[in-house]
């Protein structure tokens, strides 16, 4: 296990990149929304950078996930909280790594149960480009390529810390 990203950087870089996004689309009040677990550290982080008051969203996608029937519920399932109305509201939604899209498309379907959203705009820290579906981030902190074998970690909350792994561990 190796530690090797300097994370400081990568928030400036999806700080910077949200704030961009959010002027060219002209939106002011974003609600904030992080997916469980990493997402919702990231969110907390990007939600102060950004000086966004209210408070953020934490969706739990388990029983969105397309696999649920497969691999059944994760015993550390907690109920989703958004503390705000997501009909015509401008979301930022926010996850750690990107990899096949299926997690964001979970969300995404979360999300719409809840109300339907003016716009979603994505942001991740990590975007691994193995996709199944055809989601993409607007923002993104860092592109990486990894072997076969390997796996990419957000630790956290405090201190937030990115892990590359190897097949095998924990």
């Amino acid at each position: 296990m190796t530690a090797l990203f300097d994370i400081d950087q990568l928030l400036n870089e999806m700080e910077t990149g949200l704030r961009r996004v959010l002027e060219q689309r002209g939106v002011t009040d974003p609600a904030l929304i992080g997916i469980r677990t990493g997402g919702v550290w990231l969110a907390d982080v990007l939600g102060k950078r950004l000086g966004i008051e209210q408070p953020f969203g934490e969706l739990d996608i388990s029983f969105y996930r397309d696999d649920f029937s497969r691999i059944g519920l994760n015993p550390k399932v907690k109920p989703s909280s958004l503390p705000f109305d997501t009909e015509g509201r401008d979301i930022l939604l926010i996850d750690d790594v990107i990899m096949s899209g299926r997690t964001i498309r979970a969300a995404m379907n979360e999300i719409f149960d809840y109300g339907r959203p003016a716009s979603i705009t994505l942001a991740t820290l990590v975007d691994l480009g193995a996709r199944e579906l055809p989601v993409q981030p607007d923002v993104v902190g860092q592109v990486l390529e990894l072997g076969a074998h390997q796996r990419v970690k957000l630790r956290g909350p405090e201190p937030l810390r990115i892990e590359l792994q190897e097949s095998g561990q924990q």
